[in-house]
């Protein structure tokens, strides 16, 4: 294959220097990853905030509930038949690249959500901009990389630049797109990884304060917090778990339910997103990002009463729920932030309920507590749901009553549901190799790469005093047992079979292969993925299994071959973290 010209003239020595120690070279280059992460980051709001005040005159028309169709529909075609790609949230996918294939993204992903996402936001779809713009980054950044031909490691720290410098932008926090990063994207606390990303998530966020102010950050209030408040947070946390595991279950439900229609992809979308106009008619609040709703809640100007916001939370679920599991394009930050603060509503207007008598702090408290509840619920990422609501508010004062509900609200969810909302599909696929763990150690390894060739086969045919004869010269102790004219494989002899024959010549000539073989055996096949196969090692209480393709023996595969090897490899990324 012919190298690009840029990389085949020779390098200037100054970047032989920074490929040597790439600390000057990430920070630069997190930081150019940075800015365009901010600057796709605008380019979203803007276009949501344009179509939204061009469909805002027929919001008021009966057949309103069309426009998230039409436009869950649009997205669905876009995604499948101009850039085919799948539906889905974008943040999977991202910590999937991370885990298993060094942070190699698509460059169409650097652009493809923030169009499909419009779509489906901007006519009223209940999903929020955030996850767009994290796989949008994380594409820039993967890209980036590869033509600058770095290597995986390097490519992941990119990677993670784009999506804090995405989180950053969208919420101009960027403390929060840099935690956000590290307890979600990459699964590590890598000191090499910190500042680069840090750099990134700051420079996102200056591109979009620069380019359009402060827009989402939400209206300060000072607070008072007492003993009161500190303790009523408690039950907070737990409903706050509870309305988490209720959206996710209903996102999964409804993503299920899709899967097993037969309708087309647009089709389905299509639904979902009429299904949410239908909702949204007697509850707008539903419609859209729905940030206007959290100021308002947060200002003590959502006047409704407590069965109103009940049914609001409620159809926000829902309507999250069919526009992300028919397929619509967006992510879970949005309606997370919108449901918390309505659930922070409800759980104040149930205190004042009981406890009429009790001076309860503003309901605006509740509220913020709420949205850290939910977002460290549903994505079991408790630092994040913390800093993110400290950053878009500036309410540091109720810092101790949210780490209560983001830690309890984080346990529950992750007592309940071992992995959190972007996760589980993940995990349940086999694709999440986190950092350090055995799966990520051996993901770099193929059972073809370990197999051990050195055995003497043998045919069913074949007599014990013939196969004395071969265990003398052999340096194995198990012998694969092969169909003389097919080469189709039938089972294993191992020296334990043999034994109590060895001493009894008499028997060499009566006793034959095929009748103290093993015909049984379980076997390994070339694409097993080498923690599974140690896994049956351990369970069969085997040191060798054998490799067969196509019913044909391939060689062995040694525990101790696989754990000399693990150990090498382990030392190759130990090395690459620390560098």
């Amino acid at each position: 294959m012919r190298l690009h010209p840029l990389f085949s003239r020779p390098r200037p020595a100054s970047w032989h220097v920074f490929r040597s120690d790439d600390r000057l070279l990430l920070i630069l280059l997190g930081a150019a990853v940075g800015i365009c992460s901010g600057l796709a980051a605008v380019a979203l709001n803007r276009a949501l905030m344009a179509m939204l005040a061009w469909l805002h005159p027929y919001r008021a028309q009966a057949w309103a509930f069309v426009l998230p169709a039409a436009g869950a529909a649009l997205s669905s075609l876009f995604l499948t038949w101009i850039v085919r790609e799948g539906a889905g949230h974008g943040v999977p996918e991202v910590i999937s690249s991370v885990s298993r294939y060094g942070g190699l993204l698509r460059l169409r992903s650097s652009f493809s959500r923030l169009v499909s996402s419009c779509l489906t936001i901007g006519s009223g779809g209940s999903a929020g901009p955030e996850a767009p713009v994290v796989m949008s980054g994380a594409a820039i950044g993967s890209n980036i990389a590869r033509f600058l031909t770095l290597n995986d490691r390097q490519r992941v720290v990119l990677v993670g630049c784009g999506a804090a410098g995405a989180i950053g932008s969208i919420f101009n926090a960027p403390i929060a797109g840099l935690i956000f990063t590290v307890e979600v994207i990459l699964g590590e606390w890598s000191a090499a990884n910190l500042i680069p990303i840090a750099i990134a998530a700051v420079a996102g966020t200056q591109i979009s304060h620069l380019l359009q102010g402060n827009q989402i950050p939400f209206a300060h209030r000072e607070f008072h917090i007492d003993l009161s408040v500190v303790l009523a947070s408690i039950g907070l946390a737990v409903l706050a778990a509870a309305v988490s595991l209720v959206l996710t279950r209903t996102i999964r439900r409804a993503h299920h339910l899709a899967g097993r229609s037969p309708w087309p992809t647009w089709a389905k979308a299509a639904i979902g997103g009429g299904l949410v106009g239908l909702v949204g008619l007697p509850m707008p609040v539903v419609l859209g990002e729905g940030y206007h709703a959290i100021r308002e809640v947060i200002e003590g100007r959502f006047a409704s009463g407590l069965l109103v916001v009940c049914l609001a939370v409620g159809a926000k679920v829902l309507a999250t729920a069919l526009t992300l599991g028919s397929g619509g394009s967006g992510g879970i930050f949005a309606p997370c932030l919108v449901i918390g603060s309505l659930t922070g509503r409800t759980y104040h207007r149930l205190l004042s309920l009981l406890r009429p008598h009790t001076t309860w702090v503003n309901e605006g408290c509740f509220a913020l507590l709420g949205m850290a509840g939910l977002v460290s619920g549903i994505m079991q990422a408790p630092l994040t749901g913390i800093f993110l609501i400290v950053e878009i508010t500036g309410s540091y004062e109720v810092i101790l009553p949210l780490i209560i509900v983001s830690a309890i609200s984080t346990s529950l969810c992750r007592y309940v549901e071992p992995a959190s909302f972007y996760l589980r599909d993940l995990m349940e696929r086999g694709q999440l190799l986190r950092p350090g763990t055995d799966a990520r150690v051996l993901a770099d390894l193929r059972v073809l790469e370990l197999l051990e060739t050195d055995c003497i086969s043998v045919h069913p045919d074949m007599r014990l005093g013939e196969l004395v004869e071969i265990v003398k010269r052999s340096r194995r102790n198990l012998f694969p047992v092969e169909d003389p004219r097919t080469h189709r494989f039938l089972g294993m002899v191992y020296m334990d079979d043999i034994r109590p024959y060895l001493f009894d010549p008499l028997m060499y000539d009566a006793v034959l292969v095929g009748e103290i073989m093993d015909g049984q055996v379980e076997t390994v096949a070339p694409a097993d993925e080498l923690t599974r196969v140690l896994d049956r090692m351990d369970a069969l209480g085997r040191f060798n299994m054998p490799v067969v393709d196509e019913k044909r023996f391939l060689g062995m595969v040694s525990k101790s071959t696989l754990l000399d090897q693990y150990r090498k490899e382990l030392m190759v990324q130990t090395y690459h973290l620390r560098t």
